[in-house]
């Protein structure tokens, strides 16, 4: 593999972040043929504000190019995923707030919920699986929108 494809390919996932925003898109998922046995596979997802470029561990595996973070990540201070009261993601699937499309959603910030109640739901490989608070408090943040894809480990939300 040479620089020259290397740098092209880095170019690439860079206009496709830009493309994302630019476009207010939550996914963009692309794959390069390259020959035979060489592909590029690219999945940018947005959630909570911040843009992912698919190479995290448990995100598909991206050949040929390095992870590239996009400006959005260097303006977060705090990761939530390392705060104490949050809810992070079990598995790979589609996040949805409420119990059903029109319905109210099972938690809002500022509500208190006590351990076990669900907080939220997770759709993988066509079944709802419900995500229960894995303590008793305040939703002080949610950080996932109504259909949005999540990773597994995701932030979810907060409970404090």
């Amino acid at each position: 593999m040479s620089k020259e494809t290397i740098d092209s390919d880095v170019a690439f996932i860079a206009a496709l972040a830009e493309l994302l925003n630019k476009n207010d898109l939550t996914e963009l998922s692309v794959k390069r043929e390259y020959g035979a046995d060489d592909s590029l596979d690219v999945r940018v997802v947005k959630q909570a504000q911040v843009v992912t470029v698919a190479a995290a561990p448990a995100a598909p595996v991206m050949h040929h190019a390095p992870a590239v973070a996009a400006p959005a990540q260097a303006a977060q201070p705090e990761d939530p995923a390392q705060h104490p009261g949050a809810v992070t993601s079990p598995m790979v699937g589609t996040v949805y707030l409420s119990p059903e499309p029109g319905a109210a959603a099972f938690v809002t910030i500022g509500a208190t919920v006590e351990a076990g109640k669900t907080v939220l739901i997770i759709e993988a490989m066509k079944t709802m699986n419900q995500i229960p608070a894995p303590k008793s408090g305040v939703v002080k943040r949610i950080l996932v929108e109504d259909g949005s894809a999540v990773e597994y480990g995701a932030p979810l939300m907060i409970i404090e």
